[in-house]
């Protein structure tokens, strides 16, 4: 199944739910703008690169289009316009005003020199900078890129408009970034993990948790919860499978990470398949790589009671609607990976006011935010008898549905 068509399954599920036109789903799923690009750049040796861009933009009824930019060898136009749509009920469920837009770039980031990165960078804002902007489509930094890329992007964007830093999200601190920026995604992951602990009578101290990823949003999940002491059995990242099951020393795998670049070679753990950590004996299993690892031929592998989203799309609809008959509880990614959104939304607001807020305020009103969405998903789960994903969708289809009737449909 297509990452498009595993999102419009999701949002028919919501819209039934919701009794939505025909008309209104139609309205609502089309995209408002496609747009697909040739990138051209200088590699070092002074030759001719080329590679496709993209840049997805959904829906604005809620306000200016907001969305990530990723750079991997396997982007298509199907994926950022799956991820798009995601984005604008992401940011519906979470109140943010804004709509859901993607970009992409098909390349492989780590076979680029720095140079040639910034090269690339440049060219393709030059392609895109006049449907950008700080009320119109406000990129940030996804799978493959950070806030250097969004440096250099709004650099390139202000040689064409003007100061503008509100352009852009993600941003170095120094270059009008927020604080707390890099930590959010993971932060927020964390935030929602002990809330749905808690609601399920899980004590932290007994969660056992396995964590898929050990990327920036990872990490920084394992360091939240490792505080909020849960006991984490089991990490893994692009090198391994690492496994201890009396619980992980967390702040020394973030070390290690730090000064080797990957998770090989930790001490005081065990090494198991990599496929073997998502049918571990948990409570808590939080995929925090890519999507699509819960398919039909692993689902009833999995033990877990709790699984919370950190990806985008880890679980595939056919496994979805098998754990969801079993019982096992799903946080969303439309609300589980809502922080770094959240964050950008922080940081933007901070860019129009021209006024920096502490990381102490940032960290209070992302829990905030994220647990006023989570009670209200909550809630509207339990009244309409619902899983939390379709209840998620519930909530953003419906706030999206209202502000286009409200401004009118061929306004």
């Amino acid at each position: 199944m297509k990452a498009s068509e595993a999102t419009e399954y999701y949002f028919v599920k919501a819209a039934q739910q919701l009794q939505i036109s025909e008309d209104m789903r139609k309205l609502m799923l089309m995209p408002k703008r496609e747009v697909t690009v040739e990138i051209v750049y200088e590699n070092d040796a002074g030759g001719i690169e080329t590679c496709l861009g993209y840049r997805v933009q959904h829906n604005n009824a809620r306000g200016p289009m907001k969305g990530g930019l990723r750079y991997h060898s396997d982007v298509d136009i199907d994926e950022v316009r799956s991820l798009a749509s995601l984005m604008t009920w992401k940011t519906a469920v979470v109140d943010l005003p804004y709509g859901g837009a993607k970009g992409g770039v098909s390349v492989d980031p780590k076979q680029l020199s720095t140079k040639e990165r910034e090269r690339l960078t440049r060219s393709f804002v030059d392609r895109i900078h006049d449907i950008i902007g700080p009320d119109v489509d406000i990129p940030a930094p996804d799978m493959g890129t950070s806030f250097q890329e969004m440096a250099w992007i709004r650099n390139q964007w202000e040689k064409y408009h003007g100061f503008n830093p509100a352009v852009i999200t993600g941003k170095p601190v120094e270059e009008y970034g927020a604080r707390g920026r890099e930590e959010a995604t993971g932060r927020g992951v964390g935030i929602l993990c002990v809330k749905s602990a808690k609601r399920l009578g899980i004590r932290p101290e007994n969660c056992r948790t396995a964590i898929q990823g050990f990327g920036n949003v990872g990490s920084h999940t394992a360091k939240y919860l490792h505080e909020a002491t849960f006991p984490i059995v089991a990490i893994s990242d692009i090198s391994g499978c690492y496994y201890s099951p009396k619980g992980i020393d967390i702040p020394a795998a973030l070390r290690h990470i730090l000064a080797n670049g990957s998770l090989e070679g930790l001490a005081g753990v065990g090494v198991i398949p990599a496929d073997d950590l998502l049918s571990l004996e948990i409570d808590l299993l939080i995929p925090a790589a890519l999507g699509g690892v819960i398919d039909e031929d692993n689902v009833n592998s999995i033990q877990a009671k709790l699984i919370v989203e950190a990806a985008n799309g880890p679980i595939l609809p056919a496994a979805d609607e098998v754990l969801a008959a079993r019982g096992v509880t799903i946080l969303p990614d439309i609300l589980a990976n809502a922080g770094g959104v959240t964050v950008s939304y922080f940081e933007w607001v901070q860019n129009r006011q021209h006024y920096r807020w502490s990381l102490d305020r940032v960290r209070q009103e992302l829990e905030r935010t994220l647990s006023d969405a989570f009670e209200k998903v909550w809630q509207e789960s339990i009244q309409r008898q619902i899983d939390l994903r379709t209840a998620a969708f519930c909530l953003g289809i419906s706030r999206v549905q209202r502000a286009t009737e409200l401004a009118g449909i061929f306004g």
